[in-house]
């Protein structure tokens, strides 16, 4: 019974979140709504919302696998997924093995360039104010996190960062960067949330670097549904 929708507690630009009759559950729907530039550019990508969906189910059972504790419970729909209930840190964290998008741009590195070590960013989670890059300081300054909670983010997202460009390399995929979201449980453990999919991590191909992801709708490449399936086509080998 719990895997019905009660009532909607949240809708973002591309998941609606509603409540289950289990109160330590959440179910999520996974919208085909795109928004690029902090929501300045919006649009439909067909069958994303599935997609999403199902590639993030794929990644969260990979990390449970090698030990990496996330919200995700099971697949209840094409579109849905049941959750555990967290409160979201308003941290995302970014990390990065080669320089693209923003980070090109700030340190006027070629896009391509391979980082001698992954770059970990923080930046506060505020629609408002863009969400702006932060450091330590502003977490602690903001009280947004304790020093705690900070080295756990860090940890994990270097670990997850490790697991996931190992796997997706034996599918001939780059992971150039991507963007983790953590909550905190009701037990008050930190875990990772949210979804990793191409809305959320730049995906390009090992041969010939072509963009697999929301770059595609970002820059209007075209393909953009295309590259979708074809991450969900190399994760599962074309099977369903």
């Amino acid at each position: 019974m719990e895997k019905v929708r009660g009532d909607q507690l949240y809708e973002g630009k591309a998941k609606i979140v509603y409540a289950t009759a289990n109160p330590e559950h959440y179910l999520v729907y996974y919208k085909d709504d795109a928004t690029a530039f902090n929501g300045v550019k919006k649009g439909i990508i067909s069958g994303k919302g599935e997609l999403n969906n199902r590639i993030s189910a794929h990644f969260f059972e990979l990390l449970e696998r090698r030990g990496i504790q996330t919200h995700f419970v099971e697949l209840v729909s094409p579109r849905e997924m049941l959750v555990r209930k967290v409160t979201i840190l308003p941290i995302e964290v970014v990390v990065r093995n080669i320089a693209a998008g923003s980070l090109a741009k700030r340190l006027g590195l070629a896009e391509g360039t391979t980082l001698k070590q992954p770059v970990l960013e923080y930046y506060y989670k505020d629609d408002d104010l863009g969400d702006p890059l932060i450091n330590e300081y502003h977490i602690r300054a903001l009280d947004l996190a304790t020093d705690a909670d900070l080295a756990i983010l860090a940890e994990q997202a270097l670990k997850i960062n490790a697991i996931l460009s190992e796997y997706l390399a034996t599918r001939r995929l780059k992971l150039v960067d991507f963007k983790l979201e953590f909550g905190r449980t009701t037990q008050g453990e930190v875990i990772l949330a949210d979804e990793i999919s191409p809305d959320t991590c730049r995906f390009w191909d090992s041969d010939t670097q072509e963009k697999l992801d929301k770059d595609r709708f970002r820059r209007d490449l075209g393909g953009v549904e295309e590259a979708y399936q074809e991450i969900w086509r190399r994760l599962t080998g074309g099977a369903e």
